[in-house]
């Protein structure tokens, strides 16, 4: 009865399977689970008729196509909120090394940094502000810039 019934519908019921999901090996998949689930149930499966055992495979392989793209839904959905999750971290985290990185400066230099970099005074308005020249300002910032860059190599 398994062979007949294997060789009579395998075909198609792997057309049908390829016809909806569009891909060849997905589709020998789930025609595969299909046949799997009929000898799970052979007890029941016994006591059909040949129509009605025709009309179980493709209502197994029907659910089969459903459950599937419905786990490609949840998958997607949950790599979706991944990929959010790491955007809101991210900038957290860098952050918290960015702070890192500057409490290895002096208390001057990073006031200095804080007001050039985080708060955009130009060096002419930082040599007003504190009465320091102009050139010393740009020449303390390249310095901190250097001792940066090495630390984050």
């Amino acid at each position: 009865m398994w062979e007949e019934l294997y060789e009579k519908h395998y075909p198609e019921l792997l057309k049908y399977a390829a016809a909806a999901c569009k891909s060849q090996t997905e589709a020998e998949d789930l025609t595969q689970e299909v046949f799997l689930k009929a000898l799970q149930n052979a007890v029941i499966f016994q006591d059909l008729g040949p129509s009605q055992r025709r009309a179980w495979l493709y209502r197994a392989l029907k659910n089969a196509l459903c459950d599937r793209w419905r786990r490609t839904k949840l998958e997607e959905s949950y790599l979706e909120r991944q990929e959010v999750e790491a955007s809101y971290l991210e900038p957290g985290v860098q952050a918290v090394e960015n702070a890192l990185l500057l409490q290895s400066l002096s208390g001057e230099d990073r006031a200095l940094f804080h007001l050039r970099y985080e708060e955009g005074y130009n060096a002419a308005e930082l040599s007003q502000m504190l009465g320091i020249p102009a050139g010393t300002i740009r020449a303390r910032l390249s310095r901190m810039r250097t001792v940066l860059k090495n630390m984050l190599e």
